[in-house]
């Protein structure tokens, strides 16, 4: 007892000094970097950069958490801004005037703008405006005081990100920030291109809603199942990955029965959401000889098993031979899943910004209209695969 004592007490006492250590570690950096910061604050502030703006001050950190031009007609509140900013990991560049930004957006790039709403010549709306249509990829930020409020509300609707009410304190204007950058990062993600990757033996499939699994060795045809043959001769058949992670959800699996014969083209098996149904043809003909009833039983396990296990049933091919050249396999599969990733966020768009977030963005997004105008989406993607 007295030696299991001691064994606990020194475990006790090893995890409390981890702890203390980490803590003073944690602060001691956060002293380092606020000292750091205050230097480059004092020399950005020495610093003559008036060429290329008239009022231009520029404070660059090493290593920036963003990148940020503020404009605003007084001084005092750009010190103020340029201050808090900075001690909080923001490089930033200031200017007195709506003109001298629109000269830096142009020549530099920035990851905000923020903006005044009231000033003299180009207000808030005219410098979001003309941001947003010269530089797209920069997110505003509009800075307003109370009574205004409504304007700025406006600006938002001329592609402003979001706008912050002044007065603010040191930690609500860092919080505030914080979430913009968490929403531009978010954005940015978005909009970058979906890529497809060859599973391969020891190599993990991807769990990114970004990144398309094809494995290798397994054929794909243009309606999207996948196909494997097994040594024995039958044909192991599943839903591809690309219409698991855009349906995201599924309700029911409707699976053929055992001894059905089947043709090419015609439906193998389905799944729902809600009142859509998406019926999968067979990629060959043949008789179905087994099904994997786990997915009639636990649906919403299709979306995050992994390939393997992700199949829907066992089929004895009846002409194999003359069907296969008809499937994708290895790089071509790649080639024509990049297309169709491509034809997809192409209806995305052609819905509208609102039509592209949902369809593009996280399971969450947009709520229960979201979910509507994704399968919207997927009914318009399905039309022609369906048909073909």
């Amino acid at each position: 007892m007295v030696v299991t004592s001691i064994i606990v007490t020194t475990i006790i006492v090893f995890i409390l000094v981890d702890i203390l250590l980490r803590t003073l570690l944690t602060r001691f950096r956060a002293a380092q970097d606020r000292k750091e910061r205050e230097q480059a604050l004092d020399i950005g502030l020495k610093l003559d950069v008036s060429e290329e703006a008239p009022t231009l001050t520029r404070v660059e950190l090493d290593s920036p958490k963003a990148r940020i031009l503020a404009v605003d007609d007084e001084k005092i509140i750009l010190d103020s801004l340029r201050k808090m900013l900075v001690l909080g990991g923001y490089s930033i560049d200031t200017v007195e005037s709506g003109k001298e930004a629109l000269g830096l957006v142009s020549k530099r790039d920035y990851d905000f703008v923020f903006t005044d709403l009231k000033m003299p010549g180009m207000d808030g709306v005219e410098v979001t405006k003309a941001v947003r249509h010269l530089r797209p990829d920069i997110d505003v930020i509009v800075v307003t005081g109370y009574g205004t409020i409504e304007s700025a509300v406006e600006t938002v609707q001329y592609g402003a990100m979001d706008y912050v009410e002044k007065p603010f304190t040191e930690d609500e204007l860092l919080a505030f920030v914080k979430t913009a950058l968490i929403k531009r990062q978010a954005r940015l993600e978005k909009q970058v291109r979906h890529k497809v990757r060859l599973v391969k033996p020891g190599i993990g499939e991807s769990k990114s809603r970004f990144e398309l699994n094809v494995p290798a060795g397994a054929f794909i045809s243009q309606q999207h199942a996948w196909a494997r043959i097994e040594l024995n001769g039958a044909v192991r058949i599943g839903l591809d990955d690309l219409i698991r992670k855009i349906f995201r959800h599924v309700d029911s699996v409707n699976l053929p029965e055992t001894g059905r014969k089947i043709a090419r083209g015609e439906t193998l098996f389905s799944i729902t959401y809600g009142d859509y149904s998406l019926d999968i043809p067979s990629p060959i003909s043949g008789t179905v000889i087994s099904v994997n009833s786990e997915h009639a039983e636990h649906p919403e396990w299709l979306a995050i098993k992994p390939f393997e296990l992700s199949w829907m049933c066992r089929v004895e091919p009846s002409n194999l031979a003359a069907e296969l050249p008809d499937l994708k396999i290895g790089h071509d599969a790649i080639d024509w899943y990049q297309a169709e990733l491509d034809r997809y966020s192409q209806l995305a768009r052609n819905g509208g910004a609102d039509a592209a977030a949902v369809a593009l963005g996280e399971p969450d997004d947009g709520g229960p209209e979201g979910e509507e105008e994704r399968l919207k989406i997927l009914a318009r993607f399905s039309e022609p695969f369906l048909k073909s």
